[in-house]
C-alpha cells in the first residue's frame, strides 16, 4: 500500500486531506511543520509527500529543497490558497511534481497523487534496474547479469537435484525465508550461495520488494563505501550528483553482499551500525536515513578462523551469523549432476536458438567420477561449452553428448601429495591403504645413516614415514571416491570426523591440494 506525509500547519487541512487520501487507499502519515517532516522522511520514506506552500519557519518550496538533498526521486506536490504563475513555475523548477490551488475538490488531489505515487515507483524501478544490472546512472541501456534468469525458477526451486544435501537444505530455506533475520551463507566459490540468497528472497515476505546485490571483494574500500551508501554532490571529486546506495535502493526488500569476509574494517565498523541501527548517512552528510533492509552474507573463507586472526570483528559476525547457511559442494551431491547438467543445458540451448541436448548414460558417468574443483559454476560452464561446440540448430531431433568431448574439457585432477622420503613405499591400492591404517605399522625399511643404523634417525624417519604414508593413502582414496569424504572415511575404516580434522591440519601445513 502507497504511503502519503501531508504537511500542513493546519491540523483541519492536515486531518482533511489525508481522510480524502485514506478513503482512496492511501496509507497517511502528517506533520505540522517542515522539520518534523523531514526527521520522518529521514526515518522512513514515504511514496509521496502533499505539503502546504505557506507555513511557518519554512516554506513549502523551501522543505522541498531539502527533500532533494535527501531524496532527489520522491514525489512532493505543492497546494496553497495563494497561488500564482511564478509561485507554479517556482515550484516545478525546484523540482515538485505538481501545484494544486486551494480549494480543490477531492477526485482532483487523489488523481494528481496516484500520478505522483507512479511516477516515483517508475524513477525507483528504473534505478533498481541499472543497480542490478551494474549500469551507472546516466547510461542508455539494461543489461540482465543474473544467469539463472529465464529459466523459468523461483524460490527453492532455483536449487536443483534431488540429493540428500539438497532435500535438506531446501528445508531449511523454506524456514529461514520466512523470518526477516540476518543470514550468513558459506560455501565453496561457485557452489551456488548468490542462487541460494535468490532462493531466500524469493520465498521471503520480501519477495515483492527489491533484490541487491555488491560483491563487496571486487570493490575498492571508497567504491564499496559508496556503492552501499551512497553520496552526497560534491562529497568527492567525481561526486557531480547525489547518488544513493545499495542499502537506500534495497529498502523494504534484500541486499546481498556478495564475499563479506574481504571488507575493510572501516567498512566492517559501518556495516555493524547499519544492521544494529537500521540507519547510515550517506558519505559526505550527516543526515542519518532510516532502512528497512534483510541482509543476506555470503563468504567462502572460514569465518571463524578469520575472526580468530583478527581478519574480521567479531561483533559483526555474530550479527551476520543470526541465520547460518552451508552450501555443500558439487562433490559431496553428485547424484544431482545429471539433473543439474540437462538443467543448464535446456537454458543455455533455449537462449542460443540450438537444437535441445542431453547427456548420455556414459557421459552422465563421466561427469560423475569427477571430482570438480570448481563446483556448480564449473559444470554450467562446461554445459555451455557443449552447446556451442556440439549443438546444431537445423534440426528438431534433440542431440545426445557422449563421454568423449567431456574427458578432454575436464581439467585434470590436482597433483597427489608425495611422500617427503624416497624409503616410503606407496599404498598401491585400497586396501593397503585400509591396512595400514588399521594395522599402524611401516611399509618401509627403517632409514640408516652411511650405513648404520641410528636410534633417533630410525625414529624420526619412522613417525614422518607413517604420517606421510596415511596421507598419501587417504588421499588415494578420496581420489578413489571423487573426494566424496564419508565413503572414503567408511573404506578407511575411520570416522568422518577424524578424517576432517587431518585434512584441515594437512591443508594449514599444504601438505595436501586446497580442493580436498
Amino acid at each position: 500500500m502507497r504511503s502519503v506525509l501531508v504537511v500542513d500547519d493546519k491540523e483541519l487541512m492536515r486531518d482533511s486531506v489525508g481522510a480524502t487520501l485514506e478513503r482512496a487507499g492511501f496509507t497517511i502519515a502528517t506533520a505540522q511543520d517542515a522539520p518534523s517532516a523531514l526527521t520522518q522522511i529521514a526515518a522512513k520514506r514515504p511514496d509521496v509527500v502533499v505539503t502546504d506552500l505557506k507555513m511557518p519557519g519554512m516554506t513549502g518550496i523551501e522543505l522541498l529543497e531539502k527533500i532533494r538533498q535527501i531524496d532527489d526521486d520522491l514525489p512532493v506536490v505543492l497546494m496553497t490558497a495563494f497561488g500564482t504563475i511564478e509561485t507554479a513555475v517556482t515550484a516545478i523548477k525546484q523540482g515538485a511534481f505538481d501545484y494544486l490551488t486551494k480549494p480543490f475538490e477531492g477526485d482532483e488531489l487523489v488523481i494528481t497523487v496516484k500520478r505522483a505515487a507512479d511516477h516515483g515507483r517508475v524513477l525507483r524501478e528504473n534505478k533498481l534496474l541499472r543497480a542490478a544490472a551494474g549500469i551507472p546512472e546516466g547510461s542508455a541501456g539494461i543489461e540482465q547479469t543474473d544467469r539463472t534468469s529465464g529459466s523459468g525458477l523461483s524460490g527453492v526451486s532455483r536449487l536443483v537435484g534431488d540429493s540428500e544435501p539438497m532435500r535438506k537444505l531446501r528445508d531449511s530455506l523454506r524456514a529461514i525465508a520466512s523470518s526477516h533475520g540476518t543470514v550468513l551463507v558459506t560455501g565453496p566459490s561457485g557452489a551456488g550461495k548468490e542462487v541460494v540468497a535468490r532462493a531466500i528472497h524469493e520465498t521471503s515476505p520480501r519477495k515483492n520488494g527489491p533484490f541487491l546485490a555488491v560483491n563487496c571483494a571486487a570493490l575498492s574500500e571508497s567504491l564499496l563505501e559508496s556503492e552501499l551508501f551512497g553520496h552526497e554532490k560534491g562529497a568527492f571529486t567525481g561526486a557531480d550528483k547525489l547518488r544513493k546506495g545499495r542499502f537506500e535502493l534495497a529498502d523494504g526488500g534484500t541486499l546481498l553482499l556478495d564475499e563479506v569476509s574481504e571488507v575493510s574494517p572501516r567498512i566492517q565498523a559501518k556495516l555493524l551500525r547499519v544492521l544494529q541501527e537500521r540507519t547510515f548517512e550517506r558519505v559526505g552528510s550527516s543526515l542519518s536515513i532510516g532502512v528497512d533492509v534483510r541482509v543476506i552474507a555470503t563468504s567462502n573463507r572460514d569465518m571463524h578462523k578469520a575472526v580468530a586472526s583478527g581478519e574480521f570483528r567479531q561483533d559483526l559476525f555474530f550479527r551476520l551469523n543470526v541465520l547460518p547457511v552451508h552450501v555443500p559442494a558439487l562433490n559431496e551431491r553428485l547424484a544431482d549432476i545429471g539433473a543439474l547438467a540437462n538443467h543448464f543445458l535446456a537454458q543455455v540451448c533455449k537462449r542460443e536458438g540450438r537444437t535441445p541436448m542431453r547427456l548420455s548414460p556414459e557421459a552422465a558417468r563421466v561427469m560423475q567420477s569427477y571430482s570438480w574443483p570448481g563446483n556448480v559454476r564449473e559444470l554450467q560452464n562446461i554445459c555451455e561449452r557443449a552447446v556451442v561446440l556440439l549443438g546444431r540448430s537445423d534440426s528438431s531431433e534433440p542431440v545426445t553428448i557422449g563421454p568423449e568431448p567431456l574427458q578432454g574439457w575436464l581439467c585434470p585432477a590436482p597433483m597427489r601429495a608425495t611422500p617427503l622420503h624416497a624409503s616410503a613405499t606407496p599404498a598401491t591400492n585400497l586396501n593397503g591403504a585400509t591396512n595400514l591404517l588399521a594395522s599402524g605399522s611401516p611399509a618401509a625399511p627403517i632409514a640408516q645413516v652411511e650405513g648404520k643404523p641410528s636410534a633417533q634417525n630410525n625414529l624420526s624417519s619412522v613417525i614422518r614415514t607413517l604420517e606421510d604414508l596415511e596421507r598419501e593413502a587417504i588421499v588415494d582414496a578420496l581420489h578413489k571416491f571423487n573426494g566424496h569424504r564419508q565413503r572414503t572415511a567408511s573404506a578407511l575404516g575411520i570416522g568422518v570426523r577424524t578424517l576432517g580434522l587431518k585434512l584441515k591440519k594437512w591443508k594449514e601445513m599444504r601438505l595436501v591440494e586446497a580442493t580436498l
